[in-house]
C-alpha cells in the first residue's frame, strides 16, 4: 500500500494540535510546561501518531468490519482490538517520548514499564467503553480525532490524579 494512503494532511494537522493541546494542559496543571515538550509532543502527535493510529484503525476495519448489522461480539471485538493497541508498551513508549521532549532522558528507565502497566490496568474499563464508542459509533474519518481527544483527556486526568 502506498505511503500516501497512510499520510493524510488533515490528520497531520489534527495530530499536531490535539496531542499538543492535551499534553500542554496536563503540563500546565503539573507546572511542567516547556516549549520543547510542547513542540516535541506536537511533532510526535503530528508525524507519528497521526499515521500509526489511523493505520491500525483501518486494520481493525479490515479484520472486523463495522456496520449497523455487526454482532455484539464483533463490536466488542473492535473495542478490544483498539484497547489492545494502546497497551502498556505503547503507554511506556509515550512516557519515554514525554521524558525525552521534556529534557529528562535520565528518567527513561525500565521503571516506566510497571508505571505504564498500572496506568493501563486502572484505566482499562473506561478505555474499553470509550474505545467501543469510538470504534462503533464514530465514522472512520473522525476516529483518529476522537481517539486523540480521548488521549488528551487522559493526559489531563493523569496530571490531575498525580497532584491528588
Amino acid at each position: 500500500m502506498e505511503l500516501a494512503t497512510y499520510i493524510q494532511p488533515r490528520n497531520l494537522v489534527r495530530g499536531f494540535l490535539i496531542y499538543a493541546a492535551g499534553d500542554t494542559a496536563a503540563a500546565l496543571l503539573l507546572h511542567e510546561f516547556s516549549w520543547s515538550r510542547l513542540i516535541g509532543m506536537a511533532l510526535i502527535g503530528g508525524l507519528l501518531y497521526s499515521v500509526e493510529v489511523p493505520a491500525y484503525f483501518r486494520w481493525i476495519d479490515n479484520r472486523l468490519p463495522p456496520g449497523p448489522g455487526a454482532s455484539a461480539g464483533r463490536r466488542w471485538g473492535r473495542a478490544a482490538l483498539s484497547l489492545a493497541y494502546f497497551n502498556p508498551l505503547w503507554i511506556a513508549r509515550h512516557f519515554v517520548f514525554l521524558r525525552l521532549v521534556s529534557g529528562h532522558p535520565e528518567q527513561v528507565t525500565l521503571d516506566l514499564l510497571p508505571l505504564a502497566t498500572k496506568s493501563f490496568l486502572i484505566n482499562a474499563p473506561v478505555s474499553l467503553l470509550v474505545n467501543y464508542y469510538i470504534q462503533n459509533k464514530v465514522s472512520a474519518e473522525w476516529r483518529f480525532v476522537a481517539s486523540a481527544i480521548f488521549s488528551g483527556i487522559m493526559a489531563v486526568y493523569y496530571a490531575v490524579s498525580a497532584t491528588w
